[in-house]
């Protein structure tokens, strides 16, 4: 189907406005009910929701529809159907929730996705999702790290490409309006409100109002600011969070960014190639991690659950390996499943099969070569996850732009579900709010004003001919995080990245962009700006949490600290960001049971 285009029920201003934004500027308005950032499966879901309750959103992405950063999740999604081991129930999946998440999770917000996702993976299934099937015609499930049971649903290892697929099937079935290639680059608020958004069309180049009570950031996330990452370079730089902080919400959790064990060297591959993911399907269906000696290091970190103890636990076991000189000459470990038979290979992991045989690698064969990569962001914006508020009226977040369903670390196949758990709520909560008395596109003169002075700010940011490029500041970016809040941290290299980050803000004023609004240099430059926001964040938390918790590792402070069972919640001050600190809730006494039980993974049923 080709997506729907609205028409903008507002008038375009053909010879801009003068107000007090500066020289007069032109620019599309635009008035929706509801405007949807981002058309991945969290915003889709959440547009879903809304057009099944009568109320008719407008989604927009920076990218051509369907090509979201969703497809890029390969292994799995998580649901307690029970297919092969109907021992589990949402209570043990919430469970191992928490405790990857080392106890500082959204107690409320991991119960509502493990309660929820049986439900949503049936519907999906309803809808259409090709889903692997069991020899007696279940959905099938497999292992994933740190998992009690075999509890994650796939197609293959694409599964979130076959999500995004049925979510975006069902989005058309319902007529939603969508607009690709668009970048907002600022909210509309005055703090307590959010009136719309400004932003631009990425191929045209004109400047859009968009004008709407009602908002809903599912922009992704911030992992794309390290060099080494799973993400495309031009997505998952922070204009989610970003977005919100400036429009007045609260940011949680920042420091914690989860560094996937297994992405791809490189050295070995080629540039284009460096930390992408090689899927933790490949772990879950046998695989085995062996150093450039040939020894399988998990039996020394992990004897117990091996390959598929938690992320964060056999990303710092590959991290020490390389660091006592046991990696390989590209600075590697090898990922090895050659021990399957072909057929299995071929048919449970076929994307990694086609892509290591185009880069010349039989993985039926030959190890992979892998080392750990920026994956996702646990920390985000700090919402109610019953209704996707953020405490800034008619704003509202979900996916990876939040944070509070993972914790300290996330538990592999559980961001696909958070998509279409929260998602649904969230459809379904903003609806209500739908009202006769909203404006009508009625926007005030102070946030017009706001809007053109964004609008004029962009033509001089497109204006920009100083020595410094937006794509080398980043790349700059990337290595001053990986080197100072990587996978292991310290007070010293925490505060040294600060006063290196601030001399970087220094340096984006002789910035240089090649080209108009339409090019690629423009769209970073852009990027850039949320990301350095987003940088100083986790930066800050990283130096505030004087402990070890997850995916934040202090060497200098090695043990998890009882009393910083907190989270870390970063606000827009007057004079720069503050923190402060909130205790977390405990969890619903079915689920603290299960947690006392203690279910885990053994690992050798795989063997």
């Amino acid at each position: 189907m080709t997506p729907q285009k609205p028409s903008a029920d507002g008038e375009q201003a053909a010879d801009g406005r003068a107000s007090d934004a500066g020289p007069a500027v032109d620019y599309e308005t635009v008035s929706v009910p509801v405007l949807v950032v981002g058309a991945g499966a969290a915003g889709a879901r959440v547009a879903i929701g809304l057009a099944e309750n009568g109320v008719e959103p407008l989604v927009i992405g920076k990218r051509d529809h369907g090509d979201a950063h969703t497809t890029w999740a390969a292994g799995g999604i998580n649901a307690s159907l029970g297919s092969l081991d109907p021992e589990d129930d949402w209570t043990i999946h919430a469970a191992d929730t928490l405790d990857e998440g080392h106890f500082i999770n959204d107690a409320k917000a991991v119960e509502l996705t493990a309660k929820h996702m049986p439900d949503r993976i049936r519907e999906l299934d309803d809808w259409g999702m090709p889903f692997d099937r069991t020899e007696d015609g279940k959905i099938n499930q497999r292992y994933f790290g740190a998992q009690s049971f075999r509890r994650t649903c796939f197609v293959g290892d694409r599964t979130g490409e076959a999500m995004l697929d049925t979510l975006v099937d069902k989005a058309q079935s319902l007529g939603i309006p969508y607009r690709d290639n668009v970048m907002i680059t600022r909210l509309l608020s005055d703090g307590d409100q959010v009136y719309g958004a400004a932003g631009y069309d990425m191929e045209s180049g004109e400047f859009i109002l968009f004008e709407s009570d009602h908002i809903v950031l599912a922009a992704g996330g911030s992992s794309a600011l390290y060099n080494r990452h799973s993400s495309r370079d031009e997505e998952n730089n922070g204009d989610g969070p970003a977005l919100a902080l400036e429009a007045g919400a609260s940011l949680m959790d920042m420091e914690f960014v989860q560094f996937h064990p297994t992405g791809m060297v490189g050295d070995r591959y080629g540039e284009d190639w460096d930390g992408r993911l090689v899927t933790e399907a490949v772990r879950g269906e046998g695989g085995r991690l062996l150093n450039a000696d040939g020894e399988r290091f998990m039996e020394e970190y992990s004897p117990d659950q091996m390959e598929l103890d938690a992320r964060d636990v056999v990303a710092r076991a590959i991290a020490q390996e390389l660091r006592e000189g046991r990696g390989t000459e590209n600075g590697g470990v090898y990922l090895d499943i050659s021990h399957r038979e072909d057929e299995y290979i071929k048919s449970r992991l076929p994307r990694m099969y086609e892509r290591f045989m185009d880069l010349g690698v039989d993985i039926t064969e030959k190890p992979m070569e892998v080392a750990p990569t920026a994956h996702y962001s646990m920390g985000g914006v700090d919402i109610d996850f019953e209704s996707g508020e953020t405490g800034v009226g008619g704003l509202y977040a979900v996916g990876e732009t939040v944070a509070g369903v993972h914790g300290a670390n996330r538990l592999g196949g559980n961001s696909l579900a958070e998509t279409v758990a929260i998602g649904a709520l969230v459809g379904d909560h903003v609806a209500t709010q739908v009202t006769g008395d909203d404006r009508n596109g009625a926007l005030p003169d102070g946030q017009r004003a706001i809007a053109e002075r964004e609008f004029q700010s962009l033509r001089e940011l497109e204006a920009s001919d100083g020595d410094e490029t937006p794509e080398q500041l980043l790349a700059d970016l990337g290595d001053l995080l990986w080197e100072h809040a990587g996978i292991l941290r310290t007070d010293e290299s925490v505060s040294a990245g600060l006063e290196k980050l601030r001399n970087l803000r220094e340096r984006t004023g002789n910035m240089h962009v090649d080209g108009d609004r339409t090019s690629l240099s423009f769209e970073l430059a852009v990027d850039l700006s949320f990301s350095l926001t987003v940088a100083e964040a986790l930066l800050l938390g990283a130096r505030k949490r004087d402990e070890s918790r997850g995916a934040h590792y202090r060497t200098d402070a090695p043990d998890v600290d009882p009393d910083w069972r907190r989270n870390i919640l970063v606000d827009q001050g007057d004079t720069g960001l503050e923190l402060t600190t909130r205790g977390v809730a405990e969890p619903s006494d079915a689920v603290s049971e299960a947690v006392d039980v203690g279910y885990e993974l053994d690992y050798h049923h795989l063997e």
